[in-house]
């Protein structure tokens, strides 16, 4: 079993491309090919972003999103990194990643240093799923 973070770019993707890669990795978590890992923070920042009213994700689905995670993921506190990054709000999910010894599938990878743990749903998806 694999363990990941996921950005929440993947979360969001995910909930509006139900077909899609990052759908995929959500649907690897529920088949115990993945185990997912977050942190209070990271769900924080999952509901906000979903709650987005330009995303137009429905109540419900929002509900269910984040019940699913609060349910599926395993949940750890992470020691905080000084990695320069562009955008600090991405330091959770790279320090969270770093803790768990998890992969770390963003779509923005260009946000966070090349290291071997940071895919791309396309990435994860070529090296773990297929």
């Amino acid at each position: 079993m694999h363990k990941i973070v996921i950005d929440t770019n993947i979360v969001v993707s995910a909930a509006l491309t139900p077909n899609g890669n990052a759908a995929r990795i959500i649907k690897s978590i529920y088949e115990g090919e993945a185990q997912a890992f977050c942190s209070t923070d990271i769900v924080n920042e999952y509901e906000r972003v979903l709650s987005y009213k330009k995303l137009n994700i429905s109540q419900r689905k929002q509900q269910e999103t984040i019940t699913a995670i609060k349910s599926l993921f395993v949940s750890v506190t992470s020691t905080t990194s000084n990695i320069q990054l562009p955008h600090e709000d991405d330091r959770v999910f790279y320090d969270t990643a770093k803790e768990a010894g998890a992969i770390l599938i963003t779509g923005n990878t260009s946000h966070f240093p090349t290291e071997p743990f940071i895919m791309s749903p396309a990435e994860y998806i070529d090296k773990y799923l297929l």
